[in-house]
């Protein structure tokens, strides 16, 4: 290593070559005799005891950067790329490390920065004769999921899974025919809703503590009228009193596949979001049902958000989603923003499974003193 330092790779590389002649074939005495033979342009023999070294010492910063920096410079930028990419790892496995290696480690992670950038343009470009732009955007998704650019989300639900579901964020609005029958009474249940607007404490916290169950403060939004609702159904049980309010609301949800599950199902209420206030991420309970919204006051900031589909309400303009990915929904205006929220049985059951899930859910809340019941 005097040698090397001294800028002799000459009498460096016999040094090292003696010393493996004689016996030694620890990683050091490898990575010398590479770090010579690099500085000579001889990068086969530096390769070899690169191998030779990483054998060795799979975890060797300095032995994975020079074998990424001889591949670099011989062109193989795939080949750079694995190597810079596992010394980057395996920085992150130790403790403190010497500047000259931190400065290294940096480099690597700039050319990898790089060559990424390079690679999504070319593949970006020589695929965009092959997207029609009227074709959905799941094969866009995959490209920005290959590139880093978004993350996978997968339903998590809180309670009951249902195997073998599509794990659809939103789901293409003519899947539903009665879809368009909703949006069109958007006029009369925002008539509704105004004059319930008009009462003070007709609307009640959309998270309300139980003393029956350990207290969550929900992140700020426990008892907090920020998030409020008006029920039309809450846990399966009709609200009487604010149905007979919403006849034209309440015309339009009898129409719809809503999941009647006792003390579960059907969930379906005007949601209010005051101004300055965000309902953080999170998952719903069961994936064997969607819920819809539609926008009926919406003020300018408000925004939702479902796995990596970030969209913006437009009143009148109903959409279904999964609740089980994670979702979350602010308003940054000054106004309260309400929709209409229902939940309806995912179209993938069938009859039998869904009178398979409805009496599962009767016999879970017949045992140990009734239901927990879950929001919508």
């Amino acid at each position: 290593m005097e040698a090397l330092r001294r800028g002799d790779a000459h009498a460096a590389r016999k040094a090292f070559e003696d010393a493996i002649a004689a016996g030694a074939q620890d990683s050091a005495t490898l990575l010398g005799l590479a770090m010579a033979c690099d500085r000579l342009d001889d990068w086969q023999i530096a390769c070899d005891a690169l191998d030779k070294a990483l054998a060795r010492d799979p975890y060797n910063l300095r032995a994975l950067l020079l074998r990424g920096d001889i591949l670099d410079r011989k062109g193989d930028s795939r080949g750079a790329v694995s190597f810079y990419d596992a010394a980057l790892k395996a920085a992150g496995r130790g403790s403190a490390l010497p500047a000259d290696l931190i400065d290294a480690l940096t480099r690597a992670q700039n050319t990898l920065k790089r060559y990424e950038a390079a690679y999504e343009a070319h593949l970006r470009t020589a695929m965009a004769g092959h997207l029609n732009a009227d074709e959905p955007d799941r094969f866009r998704l995959s490209l920005d999921l290959m590139f880093g650019k978004k993350k996978i989300y997968l339903q998590a639900p809180q309670f009951y899974y249902f195997p073998g579901l599509p794990q659809l964020q939103f789901y293409p609005s003519a899947q539903f025919e009665w879809l368009d029958q909703v949006e069109a009474a958007t006029t009369d249940i925002r008539a509704e809703l105004l004059t319930v607007l008009e009462e003070d404490g007709a609307f009640v916290p959309y998270v309300e503590g139980d003393p029956n169950r350990p207290f969550n403060a929900q992140r700020g939004l426990r008892d907090n009228p920020n998030w409020s609702a008006f029920y039309f159904w809450k846990s399966g049980v009709l609200q009487e009193k604010n149905a007979a309010r919403c006849p034209k609301t309440m015309a339009v949800l009898s129409q719809l596949p809503m999941p009647h599950i006792e003390s579960r199902t059907p969930t379906a209420l005007f949601s209010l979001l005051r101004g300055k206030t965000r309902i953080p991420a999170h998952h719903g309970f069961v994936n064997t049902r969607l819920i819809c919204h539609l926008p009926l006051i919406v003020p300018e900031g408000c925004g939702f958000r479902v796995g990596n589909d970030v969209r913006a309400w437009r009143e009148g303009k109903a959409w279904v989603f999964d609740d089980t990915i994670e979702h979350e929904a602010w308003n940054n205006s000054d106004q309260t923003r309400v929709i209409l929220l229902f939940d309806i049985w995912r179209p993938e059951l069938s009859h039998d499974e869904r009178h398979a899930v409805r009496a599962l859910f009767t016999a879970i809340d017949a045992y140990g003193g009734g239901p927990s019941p879950w929001l919508g």
